[in-house]
């Protein structure tokens, strides 16, 4: 379907032809920038249909496509940057700034995504001039990395998790029909593509042949608008946006007939919520998809019939349950629970997570410790903790390295921690997460103070500056001393039981 469209984007739309020439184009151009096998190619910018294009220009060439969070600090952009090595960025001119201080970071290596360029720098309209004549074709194992996705750990250093061509091919052979000129559906782009959410969706609908309409960031109105306006059939939402979507006050001003299926995940989702969708959205389809980058995506799912809500009363109550779960593990998935040294847990008893598979993560990049810490005889550990039922359905209890999942972020306790301290007037510092019905959970801080001249706000002022707004404190609670072990850690789950109260209660 060559002169179906590939791609819109604020007015703009693109044929898959379109595409494909401008992708040539673009990779042409990075070649001559001296953009070779291996390279990477980092780019940071909020959602465009520019990210898209360049994922297809970076695969030609072999190289490695890096997306970083747009979200992040200059401190935390560096990092990145260092750890990744980019042979080129591209990147968005409001984040320009975050990388002036970078020595090693030559103008040449810059090229402006949406601006003209400065001194030295290139500009994606200029690369776009390139002839589209040469093709570039890649000469790359399926087990070769074709993505570098950075995602927090249990340290303050960023990991990055190395995804390959079969991480992203055996999911979308697995989950997704191809191409089928009879079929034309158009799917909705939220999820940042700096999230392997966003990417292996926009990836999906490009093999399905479908439209993919692609949104900045994130407004309950313009979501709303692009459903009606261009007749939406697939969209991908994490627990946040659908609560915001259903609380907009226009919300049932617009005709959302057109929506078929709705996919959810990333972060937990409220019962009420999802139960609260159900209604709202009559025809829909609900998806509730479990994964992470690791697992480059779902490796469990919660399908369709789970979220109908009829039948007998102990029928009803049986799903009700169920849309806890994160449903079950997908046919090409192998998942298992295990308890500490790895053995399968009997049924009820909680556990870790372990999944193994072709589209697992083929390690981090450049540290090998941590790689060896998560792949364990070709399983890898997830860091959840779960049980499964009779049925099979399994249910989240938590996280086995203590991270916290706001909106669909993944946020280290310890990096917060750092920050924390770091402020002169902190003696100790403990980060836990707390429910919440927005946005799944939040961030709060236990804190033992030097003096008493320090407070709530001065803190949570301190990690805003120094850290990407989701992952600040939203509440402070002072206490005389943390509740510690026979060798210094801190129990967390005390901390939990006592402090784990929703924010303003």
């Amino acid at each position: 379907m060559p002169d179906r469209p590939a791609l819109m984007f604020e007015g703009e739309q693109f044929t898959f032809s379109q595409v494909q020439e401008r992708v040539n184009r673009l990779a042409n151009a990075m070649a001559d920038l001296g953009v070779a096998s291996g390279d990477r190619v980092a780019t940071m910018q909020v959602n465009t249909h520019q990210n898209v294009e360049l994922y297809f220009a970076t695969a030609l060439l072999d190289a490695v496509y890096v997306p970083l969070n747009f979200r992040a600090k200059a401190e935390e952009l560096a990092q990145m940057l260092e750890i990744a090595s980019p042979k080129v960025l591209f990147i968005g001119e409001r984040y320009l700034p975050l990388i002036e201080g970078l020595d090693w970071l030559s103008p040449e290596q810059v090229v402006t995504m949406d601006s003209a360029s400065g001194p030295g720098q290139h500009s994606y309209e200029e690369l776009l001039q390139a002839p589209p004549d040469e093709m570039h074709f890649p000469e790359g194992d399926n087990d070769d990395t074709t993505v570098i996705m950075f995602t927090s750990g249990t340290t303050s250093i960023p990991k990055g998790v190395q995804l390959t061509h079969d991480s992203f091919a055996s999911y979308l052979l697995a989950t997704v029909e191809p191409a089928d000129p009879e079929i034309e559906e158009t799917n909705l782009l939220t999820v940042p593509l700096y999230h392997i959410a966003g990417l292996q969706g926009a990836l999906a609908a490009v093999y399905g042949g479908r439209t993919l309409a692609i949104m900045r960031q994130f407004d309950p109105e313009e979501w709303l608008t692009l459903v009606q306006e261009s007749q939406v059939n697939r969209a991908m939402l994490v627990p946040t946006m659908l609560k915001r979507l259903m609380d907009f006050p226009g919300f049932h001003d617009y005709d959302l007939s057109s929506l078929r299926v709705v996919t959810y995940g990333a972060a937990p989702m409220p019962v009420p919520v999802i139960r609260q969708a159900i209604g709202e959205f009559p025809g829909v389809r609900f998806i509730n998809a479990f994964g992470q980058t690791e697992t480059a995506s779902t490796i469990t799912m919660l399908p369709p019939e789970d979220h109908v809500l009829d039948g007998t009363p102990d029928e009803v109550e049986v799903k009700l349950r169920r849309l806890s779960s994160i449903g079950k593990p997908l046919d090409d998935v192998e998942v298992m629970i295990v308890n500490e040294e790895g053995a399968p847990v009997v049924q009820g008893e909680v556990g870790e997570i372990v999944a193994r598979g072709a589209r697992m993560m083929k390690g981090y990049w450049q540290q090998q410790d941590a790689t060896v810490d998560a792949i364990r005889d070709g399983w890898i550990y997830t860091g959840d903790l779960a049980y499964q039922d009779e049925d099979d359905y399994i249910y989240l209890s938590g996280r086995a390295r203590d991270f916290i999942k706001r909106g669909g972020e993944m946020i280290s306790p310890e990096e917060v921690e750092q920050v924390l301290m770091s402020h002169p007037q902190v003696e100790e510092a403990a980060i836990i997460g707390v429910p919440d019905l927005e946005w799944g959970e939040e961030v709060r801080a236990l804190v033992v103070r030097r003096s008493g001249e320090v407070g709530e706000t001065d803190l949570i002022d301190h990690c805003s500056r120094r850290l990407a707004s989701f992952k600040r404190p939203r509440s402070v609670v002072f206490v005389d001393q943390l509740p510690r072990n026979v060798m210094g850690k801190v129990m967390k789950r005390d901390l939990r039981e006592e402090y784990g109260y929703p924010v303003g209660q």
